[in-house]
C-alpha cells in the first residue's frame, strides 16, 4: 500500500511532558482520515510536526514513500502540505484577497498585482465550491466565511494534502453543512485531508479512516464503516462514554433572572436584541436556542455588563443589575463561561493559576492590602486542575501554552466553582471531547440541584435538547417561543429557529 503522508512512531517532548509518545499516521490518496483524541491529547501537536511548526525527537515522515525533513511550514507548503488552524491566522483590517495572498504576493514591475490575484482567488473559489468576495475585509465577514479564507489560502499554495484542525469548533450547524460539502469537494478533486477532531458524528459522516490517540499514544486506526460512535468514543477515553445526559425533573423555585423589554444595539448600532422578555428561575436550567447571530451575543454581554443596553430592565434576585460593570455583575452572583474564551473568558500570557483566580484576586486569601499572596493562588489553582482534569503540565504553564480544550476547561472550573446564584454557559462545550462534555454537563446538572439557575446558550441542538429544562427559541433578538425540553424535538426547534411558528410552542409572555 502507498501512502501520501506516513508519519513514523513519532515522539515530541515538552519540558514536563511527552506530547506524542511512538505514534503512527498513514494517509491514502484520495481519503479524509480522522485523527481523533481527547483534550490534549496531542493530535494538534503531531499535526504541527507535520506541518513544520514543531520538530520531533524521533520518527520519520514519508511524503509519497519519500524520507523528508520538514524544518518549517514553508517547506511543507513545497511539499504540497497545508494547514487550517484552529485559531485563524487572519489580518483583520486585510481584505479576502490580501489574505490569501500574504508572503507570496504576485508582483509586476515590482508592484503588488492585487487584480490578478483576486481573479486567480475567484478561480480557486469556483472550482472548489468556495463562495467568498474577494475584496471583503475579514473583520466584515463570517466565522464560517474566514474559514473559507483559510482553506483558500492553503490551495493558493497548491496544497495536495490538507489538514483541518478542529474545523467546525466555531461553526454553526448550518456552516458546517456547507464545509463537510467543501471537504468532499475537495477529496473528489484529487486531495487528501487530515481532519483533527473529537465530533464523532462528523467522523461518521464524513471519514474514512480514522486514527486514535489517548494520552500522547497511538491506540489504532480503524475503518469508520465499520465503527460506531460508541466503539470511537471507547478508544478515545479508554472507558464506556454515556451520551444520554442523567438527570431528575427540574424543581424550579423563585425567578433568579428577569429580564423585561431589553433592547441591546451590535457594533453597527443595529438593534440585536429587540424587546427581549425572560425569566430563569433557581433549580432550573433554561436553554437558549437560535441560530448564531440572532442575539445571542448581545443579549450576554448585556447581562454580564460588557455592553449596556439600550433600554429595558435586567433584575438579579430582585436587585437591578442593568447598567452595573461586569465586576459587580460578577459580585452580585453571576458566573460567565464566555463563548469566546480567547477574548473574554483568558488572559493568555497569565499561567493558568492565575487565569483561575481572575475573578476572586483581590479577595480573600488571594490577596491581603492589595499584596498577591501566590501560595494561596496556586493551592486553590491546583486543586480545580485535579477536580477538572486540567491537563497541563503545572499550574505556572502560560494559558496559550495548553490545548483549546484544557483552557476551556480551566474557565469552567473557575466559573462553576464560585456556585453563583446564576451561571451562564455559552457554547460550554465548544471544543471539548465526549468524555469531557460528559462531566461538563454533569457539572450543570448539579449547580441546578443545588438551586442555582442555570442559563444555557449553545449551538449544539442536541446539547441544548439534552441537558435543558426548558428552552426558550431567540429569532431576530426575541424570545419566539418557550417549550420544555422533554416536549419537544430537533424538527420543532429548528422550525421555531428559522422563525417559523408551532402549535406546541408555549407563550413567551
Amino acid at each position: 500500500m502507498s501512502y501520501v503522508i506516513e508519519m513514523k512512531n513519532i515522539r515530541k517532548e515538552f519540558p514536563g511532558i511527552v506530547a506524542n509518545d511512538n505514534v503512527t499516521l498513514q494517509l491514502k490518496q484520495g481519503e479524509i482520515h480522522a485523527l481523533l483524541g481527547e483534550n490534549g491529547a496531542g493530535k494538534s501537536t503531531l499535526m504541527n510536526v507535520l506541518f513544520g511548526l514543531y520538530q520531533p525527537e524521533q520518527g520519520e515522515i514519508l511524503v509519497k514513500g519519500q524520507p523528508v525533513k520538514i524544518t518549517d511550514p514553508n517547506v511543507a507548503n513545497r511539499l504540497g502540505i497545508g494547514m487550517v488552524h484552529q485559531h485563524f491566522m487572519l489580518v483583520e483590517k486585510f481584505t479576502v484577497t490580501e489574505n490569501i495572498i500574504l508572503g507570496k504576493e504576485p508582483t509586476s514591475r515590482g508592484k503588488i498585482n492585487i487584480k490578478k490575484a483576486a481573479k486567480d482567488v475567484e478561480a480557486i473559489s469556483k472550482q472548489y465550491g468556495l463562495s467568498v468576495d474577494p475584496h471583503a475585509k475579514i473583520e466584515n465577514i463570517s466565522v464560517g466565511m474566514q474559514q473559507r479564507v483559510e482553506i483558500l489560502k492553503t490551495l493558493y499554495r497548491g496544497a495536495e494534502i490538507l489538514i483541518f484542525d478542529e474545523p467546525t469548533a466555531a461553526l454553526t450547524p448550518q456552516e458546517i453543512k456547507e464545509l463537510i460539502q467543501i471537504m468532499k469537494k475537495l477529496v473528489s478533486e484529487g486531495k487528501s485531508i487530515i481532519l483533527i477532531t473529537h465530533k464523532l458524528k462528523e467522523i461518521m459522516e464524513v471519514c474514512d479512516r480514522c486514527t486514535v490517540i489517548r494520552r500522547g499514544k497511538g491506540i489504532g486506526t480503524v475503518n469508520v464503516s465499520e465503527s460506531t460512535p460508541d466503539s470511537l468514543a471507547a478508544m478515545m477515553v479508554g472507558r464506556e462514554v454515556n451520551f444520554s445526559v442523567e438527570k431528575d425533573p427540574a424543581e424550579p423555585k423563585q425567578t433568579v433572572l428577569n429580564i423585561e423589554q431589553l433592547v441591546v444595539k451590535d457594533v453597527r448600532d443595529v438593534s440585536a436584541v429587540n424587546d427581549l422578555n425572560l425569566e430563569v428561575k433557581a433549580g432550573e436550567i433554561l436553554g437558549i436556542a437560535g441560530v448564531d447571530g440572532n442575539g445571542q451575543s448581545e443579549l450576554i454581554e448585556a447581562i454580564t455588563g460588557l455592553k449596556k443596553p439600550t433600554s429595558g430592565k435586567i433584575t438579579l434576585n430582585g436587585q437591578d443589575i442593568t447598567n452595573l460593570p461586569p465586576r459587580k455583575v460578577t459580585e452580585s452572583g453571576v458566573g460567565h463561561i464566555p463563548q469566546d474564551r480567547h477574548k473574554h473568558g483568558l488572559v493568555l500570557d497569565f499561567t493558568i493559576g492565575e487565569n483561575i483566580v481572575l475573578q476572586t484576586y483581590y479577595q480573600h486569601p488571594y490577596s491581603k492590602s492589595g499584596v498577591l499572596n501566590f501560595k494561596e493562588i496556586y493551592k486553590k489553582a491546583n486543586e480545580l486542575i485535579t477536580d477538572y482534569d486540567v491537563r497541563t503540565p503545572s499550574e505556572h504553564t502560560l494559558a496559550r501554552a495548553l490545548s483549546g480544550g484544557n483552557q476551556q476547561k480551566a474557565i469552567i472550573a473557575r466559573e462553576v466553582d464560585r456556585s453563583p446564584d446564576l451561571l451562564i454557559a455559552a457554547q460550554p462545550t465548544r471544543g471539548l471531547d465526549v468524555g469531557a462534555i460528559e462531566t461538563i454537563h454533569r457539572r450543570l446538572i448539579k449547580e441546578r440541584d443545588k438551586g442555582k439557575a442555570v442559563l444555557l446558550v449553545s449551538l449544539e441542538l442536541d446539547e441544548v435538547l439534552n441537558v435543558s429544562d426548558r428552552i426558550a427559541v431567540i429569532y431576530e433578538g426575541k424570545i419566539v417561543a418557550i417549550v420544555n425540553a422533554n416536549e419537544t424535538n430537533e424538527n420543532e426547534l429548528g422550525l421555531l429557529m428559522a422563525g417559523g411558528s408551532s402549535k406546541k410552542a408555549g407563550d413567551p409572555s
